[in-house]
């Protein structure tokens, strides 16, 4: 797993981030209760979650869940489809032009994999998006991830590494790594 982002588990930056967890998961809840038609409402919930306006052309379909909210960057004409999961809390940039498909997550922070540690710190790392790139429905990113300009994630596809600029990537990677 990556580590660029490491946080001790009750720490004040714990407890801070803890706190926001619980405000952004309020305010989702609401959005997430909002009619589709109420475009305005939809808007103003949208701004206080990313603490920004969202930029022209970005269309977000309900339900929509973010853990934090403030490290979630959108670009232009970016398109998220129904049930997609951001717990951003080491960043996630989407450049313009990106689309993702339904029920797609992206994962920032996890566990060290040592027993010992796994209760005391949480790892991790931004995920970086570049422009024009498809995910597929059901796709899973992982922390410290950067995906090239123009590639495909294909539909359920578990990506742990970063993807080269203009490549079809597919199938999940769940295989035995090493013994700890």
């Amino acid at each position: 797993m990556a580590s660029e982002h490491l946080i001790r588990i009750k720490s004040p930056e714990f407890i801070a981030m803890s706190r926001r967890v619980l405000e952004v998961s309020a305010l989702t809840s609401r959005l997430n209760a909002v009619p589709f038609d109420d475009t305005s409402a939809r808007s103003e919930l949208l701004e206080q979650i990313l603490g920004r306006p969202v930029p022209d052309g970005v269309t977000i379909y309900p339900p929509f869940f973010t853990d934090h909210g403030l490290n979630l960057e959108l670009s232009e004409r970016v398109f998220i489809n129904q049930g997609c999961t951001f717990l951003d809390y080491a960043g996630i940039r989407l450049a313009p032009r990106v689309l993702i498909a339904p029920k797609v997550t992206f994962i920032t922070v996890g566990h060290p994999v040592d027993t010992d540690e796994r209760r005391e710190w949480l790892t991790g790392g931004p995920i970086d998006v570049a422009e024009n790139v498809w995910i597929g429905a059901g796709a899973t990113i992982l922390p410290g991830v950067r995906i090239g300009r123009d590639a495909v994630i294909a539909a359920g596809a578990v990506v742990s590494e970063d993807v080269p600029a203009r490549t079809l990537v597919s199938g999940p990677k769940a295989t035995a790594q090493r013994a700890f």
